[in-house]
């Protein structure tokens, strides 16, 4: 079993030289870094600085993954947002390919089963941004967790773009979904390209429309997200990595698996430790 190993920059909470130092030192083949502004970044990226921003990264023995290009808010629900959010999406593709990056990867809000409104809203947001990057031979994958694995697929079919695929993230299908990433991973076998290593736990069922509304709008409500599922250190929660890691490697997937952690109080620890535990697992 051989997969590459990543980390999300982000996660660490360091800035940049001292975040690329520490998965240097852990042995991890590459990063993942935010290309836009978020709460989790730790530089303000030059989109005309790509050379020396891959140099930096390569000087340290790493690749560079993929981005994450996550625009925010409701994704590409909204028609009289996205000619802004495209228009920063045409950025960052550009950005990616000055970076030689396969990979970007973004929330593109909720995919309804019967909202065909907003369908084919976000379906057209996507036709540009997806041909713009199939020009630069550059994948947009889409992140798991706010619909089930067979809505998504069932979208990127629909879609027809060749280049629009799946960013695979166990632990939001677990504790926003309540879906069995083993399951998941066979329905979106022939579109992941990228994953996110992460674990966690549902405490009780939500909506997920309510949970990634009150992401995108900064929780105006107050939702009491902890009291829905918890995200944990990897081998703490609810993703069976034994089972999950075996399910693609079946479907031929060796590619990244990239490190993120979005909460707790000791970020490096638990992603060096995330590290040492999937490589024993790959053992």
């Amino acid at each position: 079993m051989k997969f590459k190993t990543g980390v999300l920059l982000d996660s660490l909470q360091l800035d940049l030289d001292k975040a690329l130092a520490v998965a240097a030192e852990s042995g991890a083949d590459g990063i993942q870094m935010y290309a836009v502004s978020h709460a989790m970044s730790v530089l303000e990226l030059q989109y005309t600085a790509a050379k020396g921003l891959r140099e930096k990264i390569t000087g340290y023995g790493l690749e560079i993954a993929s981005l994450c290009g996550d625009t925010g808010g409701h994704g590409f629900e909204r028609q009289e947002e996205n000619s802004g959010k495209i228009e920063k999406m045409l950025e960052i593709i550009d950005f990616a390919s000055e970076l030689e990056t396969p990979v970007i990867t973004t929330h593109i809000g909720v995919v309804s089963g019967t909202d065909t409104e907003k369908r084919d809203i976000m379906l057209s947001a996507l036709h540009r941004i997806c041909r713009h990057a199939e020009e630069r031979e550059i994948f947009i994958a889409v992140e798991t967790g706010p619909e089930k694995a067979a809505v998504l697929r069932d979208f990127i079919i629909e879609s027809g773009e060749r280049n629009l695929r799946v960013n695979f993230d166990p632990a939001n299908l677990v504790m926003v979904q309540g879906e069995d990433p083993v399951s998941a991973v066979s329905i979106l076998k022939d579109f992941i390209v990228h994953t996110h290593a992460k674990d966690g736990r549902m405490t009780r069922p939500c909506d997920p429309v309510t949970i990634y509304n009150a992401f995108a709008e900064g929780n105006p409500d107050a939702v009491d997200i902890d009291s829905f599922f918890l995200e944990l250190p990897l081998g703490k929660g609810d993703v069976n990595f034994t089972r999950y890691l075996a399910s693609l490697e079946s479907i031929g997937y060796s590619g990244y698996l990239t490190i993120e952690r979005e909460a707790g109080d000791n970020r490096v620890k638990d992603v060096m430790d995330g590290l040492h535990f999937l490589k024993e697992l790959m053992k």
